[in-house]
């Protein structure tokens, strides 16, 4: 059974957790990987999900303030032997209901074109790609997605 729990950026298993998706990443970005991690410092980022198995830590993710209205999804990932339970999208979903709760009317973020699970995710979520934003814009191998949130609907539950 998955648990998700609600925490911030101190919690030691959302450390160990993107300790892991950043030697992932590393691997996977190859020589583009400096110019990516600039952006993934973890401090001080109040909202994080992390997702138990059996008391076990599988996976990660957060949402960071990017402008009044919107949030941007960061540090996304699941250990390579729990995938394929759907647990990002589990993970995805907490961080979404949080935003809303927060009046947060945008999700936002950024993914490697290299990155194709991440884009199936994504896709599968709702998620719209979208023009390249801040850091991002002109980065060939970025790619920017989007998803409205709808706050008057959560709000009335």
């Amino acid at each position: 059974m998955i648990q998700l729990i609600r925490t911030n950026s101190e919690n030691q298993d959302f450390i160990k957790l993107v300790k892991s998706l950043d030697a992932y990443l590393a691997e996977k970005d190859g020589d583009d990987h400096a110019f990516y991690s600039q952006f993934n410092k973890i401090d001080k980022i109040k909202f994080v999900v992390v997702a138990y198995e059996n008391e076990t830590p599988v996976g990660c993710g957060a949402i960071k303030e990017y402008a009044p209205t919107a949030v941007e999804i960061k540090r996304m990932y699941v250990t390579p032997e729990s995938r394929g339970k759907k647990i990002a999208t589990k993970i995805l979903s907490e961080l979404e209901k949080w935003a809303t709760e927060l009046s947060f009317a945008t999700c936002i973020l950024e993914t490697g074109k290299k990155q194709t699970e991440a884009i199936l995710l994504y896709k599968r979520n709702g998620y719209n790609l979208v023009p390249n934003y801040g850091q991002y814009a002109g980065v060939e191998y970025s790619l920017c997605f989007e998803k409205e949130m709808n706050i008057y609907e959560n709000k009335r539950r």
